[in-house]
């Protein structure tokens, strides 16, 4: 049986190349930069001593790496629903140069030509909560993942649907936890840098 009250850890892989200087990045297998590394090792303080009922990660290397450098390797378990957002023909590709040719482009509004729609990442945000809220045991749930989908994530959990994710800015190696207000789900914290207490 799940933890009725669980709540759900965001933990956004830390720095890469491409999400330094806005370039889309889906399913291109980009490491962590060495600052990327950094900032999963920072990770270690705020998770250790913590029991998770689980620890879901995209099965992409940033997304790994920042799970074993948080120190949660261990008990990583990959989980294709919270891979990072299909770009399609949008992959590599900075907002600004869509802009370029579909002046009012945004992911959350068009989804990407030959990659996923906003449908599509909707179906797959709900099954990733499903998921995660059904993992028997007591606990929260850990999530490492990416920008885009992460904030498809807290849409879907708030009942608001994935296009609500461009209203939540998230940062890389920062620290969300989704939660509940009595028995609302609520955000508990947001885009928390390492330096935070919890």
């Amino acid at each position: 049986m799940s933890d009725a009250h669980r709540q759900l850890w965001l933990l956004r892989h830390g720095a890469t190349e491409w999400a330094k200087n806005g370039r889309h990045t889906g399913n291109t297998d980009l490491p962590l930069l060495p600052e990327g590394e950094r900032e999963a090792r920072a990770l270690a303080p705020i998770l250790s001593g913590r029991v998770f009922a689980a620890v879901l990660c995209s099965p992409l290397q940033r997304a790994r790496r920042t799970c074993e450098l948080s120190g949660l390797a261990e008990t990583m378990q990959i989980c294709e629903e919270i891979r990072e957002w299909n770009y399609g023909d949008y992959e590599g590709v900075t907002t600004e140069d869509i802009h370029r040719t579909v002046p009012n482009w945004t992911v959350w509004t068009h989804g990407c030509p030959n990659g996923e729609s906003v449908e599509e990442v909707q179906s797959r945000c709900e099954r990733a909560i499903e998921t995660a809220m059904n993992i028997a045991g007591q606990g929260d749930v850990a999530l490492f993942a990416h920008g885009h989908i992460l904030r498809a994530v807290t849409g879907t959990w708030l009942g608001l649907g994935v296009s609500s994710g461009q209203m939540f800015k998230l940062g890389t190696a920062t620290v969300s936890v989704l939660g509940w207000e009595r028995k609302i789900q609520a955000i508990s914290h947001w885009n928390a840098p390492t330096s935070d207490r919890f």
